[in-house]
């Protein structure tokens, strides 16, 4: 009896902490919970406002003390972030057509029809993003009814319009100005690098006439006196050709050194004996 009881203990032991385990797992995957804790996360900091698209997988949060606003899809495993003076306005369509519609410089239209039956709920937050310049909210689609979760699309629209209160009240604020990006400075000055640089050459010294450089330099003159009043067309030595030739006194003759040679009848006698 007494191991009946022990196994009875096991069994409801080991019952209760399988369903305290996928108590805690279902409550951990829960799709609204973790997209909450993605904008979190991304945000820095709970967000103070959130809206979901439940069964879609996607949310927005805003987070006022960061100014800054995050989107998430596919429950919270891609987000993107914005500032929240990057929302420049909102949408919210029902069967496709624009119901109410908030866009900075514009007058805010109101929703003025009360809509109890819908296919179709959607809210568009639209940024300034080349890249992403809006965003999606599927808030009521047709088949919901069915869900654990029952919503109306009155409800949906309720919500949406909530939003678009908000979008309103931060597209009319004034835009803070944008600090102006300095270029970036190096910690140290970055070294020049030696280029080999051709050495300029000297410059052609002034002209100087002739009587200036004889008379600057320290040297005795060659000359006594440099007339500069002469014309140089006419040549300094016109003035010799009227003199006569210079005459010698007695005419050269050369002189040889050379001894002269007997004739040859005088050579009568060898000048050398050739008996020896």
């Amino acid at each position: 009896m007494s191991e009946l009881w022990r196994l009875m203990l096991l069994v409801t032991i080991s019952a209760s902490a399988v369903t305290f385990m996928g108590s805690a797992a279902i409550w951990f995957i829960d799709e609204d919970r973790r997209i909450r804790r993605s904008l979190r996360h991304v945000l820095k900091g709970a967000p103070e406002t959130v809206i979901i698209a439940r069964g879609r997988g996607r949310g927005a949060g805003f987070n006022f003390s960061t100014n800054q606003a995050a989107v998430a899809w596919d429950s919270g495993a891609w987000c993107l972030i914005y500032r929240i003076d990057e929302l420049m306005g909102a949408e919210l369509a029902v069967d496709g057509q624009v119901i109410g519609r908030v866009f900075r410089g514009e007058q805010r239209r109101a929703i003025d029809q009360i809509v109890q039956q819908a296919a179709q709920v959607t809210l568009k937050l639209i940024f300034d993003d080349p890249r992403h310049p809006d965003f999606e909210l599927d808030l009521w689609l047709d088949g919901d009814q069915a869900r654990r979760e029952t919503r109306s699309p009155a409800d949906a629209i309720q919500e949406a319009n909530r939003w678009l209160l908000r979008a309103d009240a931060i597209v009319r604020r004034p835009l803070a100005p944008k600090a102006q990006l300095q270029p970036a400075r190096p910690s140290r000055p970055l070294a020049e690098p030696e280029i080999a640089r051709p050495v300029p050459a000297p410059s052609p010294k002034p002209y100087q006439p002739a009587h200036e450089a004889v008379a600057a330099t320290t040297t005795a003159p060659l000359f006594d006196e440099i007339d500069t009043t002469a014309d140089p067309i006419e040549a300094p030595w016109d003035d010799d050709l009227d003199e006569p030739p210079l005459v010698m006194d007695k005419p050269y003759k050369p002189v040889s050194k050379a001894t002269p040679r007997p004739p040859k009848g005088d050579q009568d006698e060898l000048p050398f004996d050739l008996e020896d």
